[in-house]
């Protein structure tokens, strides 16, 4: 019945989304994605070649995976197919591939288009291999999330990643203009509502365009333009694309984290904004805050990982919302803090050092004697007790005999880590004058 519908082409009047209306009719209508499709971009070189390969095109929504698939099938000539991988299965694929057999046998190749080809279980992805390879199909695949995480290791290495990017402000305008040329009519927005508008999409065409459409409605023949605050009026604000399972929680936790590191109180206090705003378990977040305590600062700031526990045990005891300030403070407190991986870098030597020299034994000297054998075997002596000694240090050595004593802990000259240089520089002296 679909297919009768189209060909009598009353399938033209139906109405369709000013998103579908506005499709690119070439590649070099796609906007934002220049990187792939400029002058010098992947894709371009591909259709150039007339050689198009399979691909994976992972990015966000609204940004042009499949518009790019479908002008590709049409300007390398090749049959395009669509699938979605949620709504799809084994006997799905099975029609697909011989449909795509049959086409070659009559000369003709297959693009088969896959929506969200990460949802496709590792079986059902291996079950492409032999399809790409003997080139019964052209494969090219669509995601959200990262295909290193979730598409198989073989499934990869006969497709190439290309990286679409989220649609940048001049972009978005790009589209809105295109929008106003197609209906005729100017979007009745003042300028500060038409940056805003642009910000409530986030990146994602698509989103923008139905926003766009959604105001055309909405506004008729109004001739006043609305400002920002009578457009939050008419629409609603998008939620902030973050998903708590998958790349944006991994993302923006890093990106505060290397804040934090990277001494910028500002961005730190943004992300984790960002993190809050979408959703995220505030208690994942302050482990995080712990973490970069001890990682980037420890002992250059001792009260860092005091703030950042506390912070943990401020918001166990307050709860949101309230206790999301005391997150914020302990972010603002490492964010401002000297910095320092001594310890980090210190540990992580000494870890190796231990499983390089396996099972060694502590020397005799520091190990108790309670039995006579372990008297008569030299356990303890000449043991000197440091609280004796001058300086209460004793100077001894206090690794495996065999190993010799091998340095770690560098502190650097930053914060308190520059007091605790000159305690082991002291030490060290000492250490040199009693040998």
């Amino acid at each position: 019945m679909t297919d009768l519908f189209a060909a009598a082409g009353m399938d033209q009047d139906a109405p369709r989304p000013l998103a579908d209306r506005l499709r690119p009719q070439s590649l070099s209508e796609v906007v934002g994605q220049d990187h792939l499709l400029g002058e010098d971009g992947p894709l371009t070189r591909m259709v150039r070649a007339d050689r198009v390969g399979s691909i994976i095109l992972w990015g966000p929504p609204g940004t042009g995976k499949t518009t790019i698939a479908r002008l590709l099938s049409s300007e390398s000539g090749l049959h395009f197919e669509q699938m979605s991988a949620i709504f799809s299965g084994v006997q799905d694929l099975r029609k697909a591939f011989d449909a795509a057999k049959a086409r070659r046998s009559e000369g003709r190749g297959t693009l088969l288009f896959v929506d969200e080809i990460h949802r496709f279980n590792r079986a059902q992805q291996d079950g492409f291999l032999p399809h790409m390879e003997d080139g019964t199909i052209i494969l090219v695949g669509a995601t959200t999330e990262n295909p290193s995480f979730e598409l198989n290791g073989a499934l990869l290495s006969r497709a190439q990643v290309m990286v679409l990017n989220r649609l940048e402000p001049e972009a978005l305008d790009q589209l809105l203009a295109r929008a106003e040329t197609h209906v005729d009519r100017k979007l009745p927005l003042d300028e500060t509502a038409r940056v805003a508008l642009i910000a409530m999409a986030d990146g994602d065409g698509r989103y923008l365009l139905n926003l766009a459409e959604e105001i055309l409605e909405a506004t008729g023949h109004l001739t006043v333009a609305l400002d920002r605050e009578g457009l939050a009026k008419l629409v609603q604000q998008r939620v902030p694309l973050y998903d708590k399972s998958r790349d944006g929680h991994y993302n923006l936790i890093s990106a505060l984290h290397k804040s934090i590191r990277g001494s910028d109180p500002d961005a730190a206090l943004y992300w984790l904004a960002r993190m809050l705003d979408g959703g995220e378990d505030p208690l994942f977040i302050a482990r995080r805050v712990v973490r970069a305590a001890v990682e980037d600062i420890g002992l250059a700031d001792p009260q860092a990982l005091v703030q950042a526990n506390a912070a943990k045990e401020a918001y166990d005891f307050i709860g949101s919302p309230e206790g999301e300030l005391a997150i914020a403070q302990a972010v603002v407190y490492l964010a401002t803090a000297p910095k320092s991986n001594a310890v980090y870098t210190a540990y992580k030597q000494s870890r190796r050092a231990a499983k390089d020299t396996g099972s060694l034994a502590p020397p005799k000297i520091i190990l108790n004697a309670p039995t006579s054998l372990m008297e008569d075997e030299g356990y303890g002596d000449g043991y000197r007790y440091d609280h004796d000694q001058e300086h209460a240090f004793s100077g001894q050595n206090y690794f495996p005999d065999s190993m010799g004593r091998t340095s770690f802990y560098a502190p650097t000259p930053r914060g308190f880590e520059k007091e605790i240089e000159k305690r082991m520089a002291f030490w060290a002296k000492l250490r040199e004058a009693k040998r």
